[in-house]
């Protein structure tokens, strides 16, 4: 894990504060342990603990979480950690009866564990069941953020954005506020904290309350390393999650998702090409795993490239490797020979990785390529322009009549609704019925939701996105996709909005363009907080390097981001020439599709995997 702390912030002091809170929890029951995991935090808990090093904490076995009779283990502790959802808590609740019912529970512990909170209302929900009595114990494992990457941090908060703008449940707030704060003691204090949206101003009251109850005296003793802290709500951009990313890590997502940093891929593409340092596993004959970050060195160099460089790229790394197997042709003496056998291994990784990342490209180059692919690419591009948005798409019309995934209908629809500020009545209820006709009128639950959380609404007597896209240069013709000159290359037509108030924030500040900020919804927050000026000041004593030398801005995405927009984010930070640089933060999984988030867990609606919700980066 070495490459978690590569980066201008060594996110692995995050990973390690949850591995010591981990073991310091699990230490605490002695004796051999049966952990049953809730199923939606077996891939973020992996990123902090492989099974390796819990078998390490007596371990024995682990299962998934799920109801009836749990399997006979001889252990002496059955810990249940859990997500704090009463649905969990009836699967828990069955589990303990069953043993009770087959009078296993004399001989054994159980333990409950919430992530990363405990819940009174799930307790009293265990209490109404029966069950509470059985528990041993009750305790929280306060994990905030995982470090994905050495730029990247998530809360792993799949249903934030479905608890915020569908339910209006604002809990979830406390839980952002309380990571934000355990960032700072862990890198100093934030002297300035901007952001835009609806719930940025109730986070930054949030922390100031709680620093005020902690007390100022026990801010950490160090200079601050991050010199902003900006929050982007998601509501700001709804445009962005919707437009197709042309990254090759965005590609990956958008056609097999990228989940905690694995991707599942079919089997039989990869059974000559491993992955050398990444190991790949064979979940089944047809899938392989195969787990994507920065570890691997050409991987770190392809994530971020237009696919179209991407090939080029590969061509230049083959010939590359080839030339230096023809080394071994030139070594003459017994040093010569001594020093090209010292650099095999580093060489055959890189094959392996070649060989690796060019099935993959094969496999994303199938799907570009084809015509419905650039039909559906040419349609997105119009709509951004602005062509014909105030009408029905007979593009979406089509989609529709062949019943293709409601997915990608919605997609387009909420996309063409976003970048023309509304749809007309007409159209939206034409589409509406259409859905409706075609998919079934269950899905009026789903239609209803992404007009309430602002994906579709009816079009006002003023179009803002408009001006905004003419005035932020959002939509740039002539993109230079292999030597890219600005952030619209990860859509190869336009700039994420997001990322381009980051930019805008940085140089010349958000003051040059108050006229624009004030159509964008949400209200603006910039604020700072008080720090002695000897922290301000470059201390010899502190491990992290003085703000006075290089900038250092935490951009915090509540409601998720995608692989684009972190593209974006990377590539302003190495424009600048490390005069300002950015880090990423947010509140769940990376999210290719925001849309995702926004069937989770509705009734009656399609389901998706959970995308990033919330997610942190530094730049």
């Amino acid at each position: 894990m070495a490459h978690l702390s590569a980066g201008k912030v060594n996110f692995g002091t995050l990973r390690e504060l949850a591995r010591k809170d981990l073991v310091t929890l699990l230490e605490k029951f002695s004796g051999t342990k049966a952990i049953f995991w809730d199923e939606e935090l077996t891939g973020p808990i992996g990123l902090v603990a492989e099974y390796s090093f819990l078998k390490e904490l007596d371990v024995v076995k682990m299962f998934q979480l799920k109801r009836g009779r749990i399997p006979s283990v001889s252990v002496k502790n059955i810990l249940f950690i859990t997500r704090p959802e009463i649905e969990l808590m009836d699967c828990i609740a069955d589990n303990l009866h069953c043993e009770e019912n087959q009078g296993h529970s004399a001989n054994k512990e159980y333990q409950l564990i919430f992530v990363s909170r405990r819940c009174a209302v799930c307790e009293q929900r265990l209490k109404d069941k029966g069950v509470y009595g059985t528990l041993t114990s009750i305790d929280e494992l306060p994990i905030d953020f995982y470090t994905l990457d050495s730029d990247v941090i998530s809360m792993e908060l799949d249903s934030i954005f479905k608890d915020l703008y569908i339910d209006n449940e604002t809990s979830s707030l406390h839980q952002i506020a309380r990571g934000l704060m355990t960032v700072q003691s862990l890198y100093g204090i934030f002297p300035n904290i901007v952001g835009k949206g609806r719930h940025v101003r109730n986070i930054f009251e949030l922390m100031t309350r709680m620093r005020r109850d902690i007390g100022v005296d026990c801010d950490p003793p160090m200079s601050p390393l991050f010199d902003t802290l900006m929050i982007i709500d998601r509501t700001v951009d709804l445009v962005t999650p919707a437009v197709t990313q042309l990254t090759y890590e965005g590609l990956i997502d958008e056609f097999y998702g990228i989940k905690h940093n694995t991707v599942k891929l079919p089997g039989e593409k990869f059974q000559a090409a491993t992955s050398g340092g990444q190991s790949p596993r064979s979940d089944d004959s047809a899938v392989k795993s195969i787990v994507l970050n920065s570890a691997e060195e050409l991987y770190a160099d392809l994530r971020d490239k237009n696919f179209s460089a991407v090939g080029t790229t590969l061509s230049r790394k083959a010939k590359a490797i080839s030339a230096q197997y023809e080394e071994r042709h030139e070594a003459k003496t017994v040093s010569e020979l001594k020093q090209f056998v010292a650099k095999l291994p580093q060489m055959q990784a890189t094959k392996q990785s070649l060989a690796l990342h060019t099935s993959i490209a094969e496999l994303v180059k199938e799907i570009t390529i084809s015509e419905a692919f650039q039909e559906a690419l040419q349609v997105e591009q119009d709509l951004l322009n602005g062509i014909d948005t105030d009408k029905v798409c007979p593009y979406i019309e089509d989609f529709i009549c062949k019943q293709e995934p409601l997915t990608k209908v919605l997609r387009l629809i909420c996309l063409q609704s976003a970048s023309n500020s509304g749809l007309k009545p007409r159209v939206l209820e034409h589409y509406k019925r259409e859905i409706i006709h075609a998919y079934g009128f269950q899905h009026m639950v789903t239609l209803h939701n992404l007009e309430t959380c602002g994906l579709l609404r009816l079009q006002q007597s003023s179009r803002p996105f408009t001006v905004i896209r003419r005035a932020l240069n959002l939509t740039v013709d002539d993109v230079n996709e292999i030597t890219p000159t600005d952030i619209s290359y990860v859509h190869s037509i336009y700039a994420p909005l997001s990322v381009r108030l980051v930019q805008w924030a940085a140089k010349p500040g958000w003051k040059q363009i108050s006229d624009v900020l004030n159509l964008i919804p949400g209200p603006l927050v910039q604020e700072t907080q008080p720090i002695s000026m000897d922290l301000r000041r470059n201390s010899k004593n502190s491990i992290h390097s003085s703000i006075e030398e290089t900038k250092v801005t935490l951009v915090f995405f509540l409601g998720g981001c995608t692989y684009a927009e972190i593209s974006a984010l990377r590539f302003l930070s190495k424009r600048d020439d490390g005069q300002y640089s950015s880090s990423i933060a947010c509140t769940i999984d990376i999210l290719v599709l925001l849309i995702g988030f926004f069937f989770l867990q509705l009734p009656q609606t399609i389901l998706l995997p959970p995308r990033i919700s919330q997610m942190g980066r530094t730049f």
